[in-house]
């Protein structure tokens, strides 16, 4: 296989900067990955090189972009703890690793960049303006990064719903859906009937972002694509799909409830993970889809997984069929 360059990724022990990182190795790319206390080897049998480092420190971050014609940037404050005071300047460091090296920064984007008077087909130039902190960061952060196009940066953004995903992170499915490491008894479901929610699948979004990356010198020196991955269009299909895949591998179906919200509310002010999750609670309360028109534009059609294979493949890699528990994430689901 060709090889395709070298790549560093920031966040490579989450949800998508890891499945971005297995996916870049596995077309062809050098892949490097920035880890706190990683060991100074060099290629690890995963076929990435893990560097010791910290993506708030500059040059630990330069240093590992020497080379680098792409800078994947994935990484978050662990539990969203300090968020609005570490975010920015992450992406700064990244930002000035990208103008030195002339690399691309891609950004996995989210849909909290707008706001209510946008809604409920949102594209790419829809206008930015959120209602919460965190959407008020992210619009900031593109600000940064469309700014850094001037320095001799390029920036590829592509948007998505909530991800979900056999080694997703911090995100709805694992922390309010269901329990990693545990069998499926009880179902919770933070949205309206009857309200529809967008989902991504975390290798459909990797793979789309591959994609966009192998083409990248023909693309904007600002591009950002929308994905429409999979549209519960009432709000129950996401739940229901989990019922089937617990169903087929167990022979019980488990119980679907609603989201504790309350406990979430009295919660919050001692946990920040609760206290970003219900400052998102806006987005279960009214339908925000996401329209994929420039993407299939651009690659003729969207990397799909059918929700069922994708829900199943997510409960096997959370551990939820598994006698083996899968590291759990803060839960409060009923």
């Amino acid at each position: 296989m060709a090889n395709k360059g070298t790549v560093l990724v920031l966040g490579a022990t989450g949800g998508i900067g890891g499945e971005l990182a297995r996916q870049l190795r596995d077309d062809g790319w050098r892949v490097r990955a920035l880890k706190r206390g990683a060991n100074p080897a060099c290629e690890q049998p995963d076929g990435i090189s893990w560097l010791r480092g910290d993506a708030l420190n500059r040059q630990d971050v330069l240093s590992a972009a020497a080379g680098c014609s792409v800078i994947v940037h994935a990484v978050n404050p662990p539990g969203y703890r300090r968020w609005s005071e570490l975010v920015l300047p992450m992406l700064d460091n990244t930002i000035a690793a990208a103008c030195a090296e002339n690399a691309t920064i891609v950004l996995p984007g989210t849909v909290y960049n707008y706001g209510p008077d946008a809604f409920p087909l949102l594209s790419e130039p829809s206008p930015q303006h959120p209602v919460t902190r965190k959407g008020a960061i992210r619009v900031e952060l593109e600000r940064r990064l469309q700014a850094a196009t001037h320095r001799g940066a390029r920036v590829l953004i592509v948007r998505a719903g909530d991800f979900f995903g056999p080694k997703a992170g911090n995100n709805w499915f694992s922390q309010g859906l269901v329990r990693p490491g545990k069998p499926v008894r009880n179902i919770s479901n933070p949205g309206r009937v009857g309200t529809g929610h967008q989902w991504a699948f975390l290798p459909d979004v990797a793979r789309t972002v591959a994609l966009l990356l192998a083409r990248r010198d023909t693309l904007a020196p600002f591009s950002t694509f929308h994905m429409a991955g999979h549209w519960d269009a009432d709000g129950t299909q996401m739940v229901e799909a989990i019922r089937r895949a617990v169903a087929r591998r167990s022979g019980s179906e488990p119980r679907i409830g609603t989201f504790p919200w309350w406990l979430l509310t009295l919660a919050s002010p001692f946990v920040a993970t609760f206290r970003e999750m219900q400052e998102m609670r806006y987005l279960w309360r009214e339908p925000v889809r996401l329209d994929n028109a420039r993407l299939t534009a651009e690659l003729g059609r969207e990397p799909h997984t059918a929700l069922d294979d994708a829900v199943e493949a997510t409960l096997q890699g959370l551990g939820c069929f598994s006698t083996t528990p899968a590291r759990a994430a803060p839960s409060i689901a009923a």
